[in-house]
């Protein structure tokens, strides 16, 4: 009987050390699980990757840009020189022609008959000059022997002269009429393309009637107006040598046309002050055409050592404008600059970066000043030799 109770005694005690073992057991576990956690290395950083480009040093071209407009270096008006109905159009309206292409005919009957009638009288006072010789020359030889009277012989000297006047009389009528018969066909004074006729076949039509208008379209100016301020530069470049000139339609910016400056005015507008200049285009294809807006950029010299960067690289901000720039510990710096001219994807920095920093193309909507960043170099050009 004591026995088992002993029994029971001993029993519980081991349970409780038993108990016991497992708790601290328990607590040595978390103890190293927290020292593990403890002694790990912490995550690396985050940099968010950027592409960047590397500010370039190059001779760029000085340009100076105006808007102007086109205008034709010749244009007439078709006009009618004689009086007569209009019989034929032998060019569509808004046709190219080349000069001295008859477009329109006028009724030349008219004008046939005068010119055939002036050519007879000429001929028949051509028969009574030659008459009017041999008589003067019969009574020079008689008037020497007293077979003639010298008043015979005088009239007869003044016949044959006044026989030659009327022969000189009746060429000028006959160039006359010649002239005129020719006005019956109106041709191209120079080549260039036609307007829309104003009259129309069958209309009788008098002298100085327009009927049409020409416009020459290869060469073609255009015209615009430099400001006072710009004149000493541009005539000290036209002085050495043409300037050159690039042209662009104002609704195709891609679409360039190459040219010349040629004139410049000899004095300036007071009320606005400005002078007026003139670019020669050529313009083969004829796609240019007077009254056009374009925009005009003269080249007028070179500006070397200038730095460039890509325009995506530049930002705005109520400061100014600003890039970022790859700064030490690979953070984004930011730095306010000053633009210059635009040449194609670049633009001129005239202040406030460094030939051969790198500045950042892409992403700078997600980036701050400061920040960590992963800069994307590009990528070298292999050459193979």
């Amino acid at each position: 009987m004591n026995t088992r109770k002993l029994s029971r005694v001993q029993i519980g005690t081991l349970l409780f050390i038993a108990v016991a073992l497992l708790f601290a057991l328990q607590g040595k576990v978390h103890l190293f699980h927290f020292s593990t956690l403890s002694a790990a290395p912490k995550p690396a950083m985050f940099r968010m990757p950027v592409p960047v480009a590397l500010v370039e040093r190059k001779t760029i071209p000085i340009y100076k840009e105006y808007v102007g407009t086109t205008e034709a270096i010749r244009n007439v008006a078709l006009q009618a020189m004689v009086t007569g109905y209009l019989t034929e159009q032998l060019v569509p309206d808004g046709t190219d022609v080349r000069k001295g292409k008859v477009i329109y005919r006028i009724d030349s009957r008219y004008y046939k008959a005068s010119l055939d009638q002036a050519q007879a009288q000429k001929e028949r006072d051509a028969a009574n000059l030659e008459y009017t010789k041999l008589n003067q020359h019969r009574n020079a030889l008689m008037v020497v022997h007293g077979d003639v009277s010298k008043d015979a012989y005088d009239l007869s000297t003044s016949s044959m002269h006044q026989a030659k006047s009327s022969v000189l009389s009746d060429k000028a009528a006959e160039e006359l009429a010649a002239i005129n018969l020719g006005y019956t066909k109106i041709v191209a004074p120079f080549s260039g393309r036609l307007s829309r006729s104003t009259v129309f076949t069958g209309t009788l039509i008098a002298s100085g009637t327009n009927i049409n208008m020409l416009v020459q379209l290869d060469p073609i100016y255009a015209t615009f107006n430099p400001a006072e301020g710009d004149l000493p530069l541009i005539a000290a470049h036209q002085a050495k040598s043409p300037i050159p000139a690039v042209i662009q339609v104002s609704d195709d910016p891609s679409l360039e046309y190459r040219g010349r400056l040629t004139f410049l005015d000899n004095a300036v507008d007071r009320s606005t002050g400005t002078i007026t200049a003139r670019v020669t285009i050529s313009n083969p294809e004829k796609t240019l055409l007077p009254g056009q807006f374009v925009h005009v950029r003269l080249h007028i010299g070179d500006h070397p050592d200038a730095l460039l960067v890509p325009q995506v690289a530049v930002g705005s901000s109520q400061v100014g404008k600003y890039v970022y720039v790859i700064g030490k510990g690979s953070t984004a710096e930011m730095r306010f600059v000053t633009l210059g001219s635009t040449y194609g994807e670049l633009v001129e920095v005239t202040k406030g970066v460094g030939a051969g920093e790198a500045v950042i193309v892409g992403n700078q909507q997600k980036i701050g000043p400061g920040m960590p960043v992963m800069p994307l170099y590009p990528k070298k050009r292999v050459t193979h030799s």
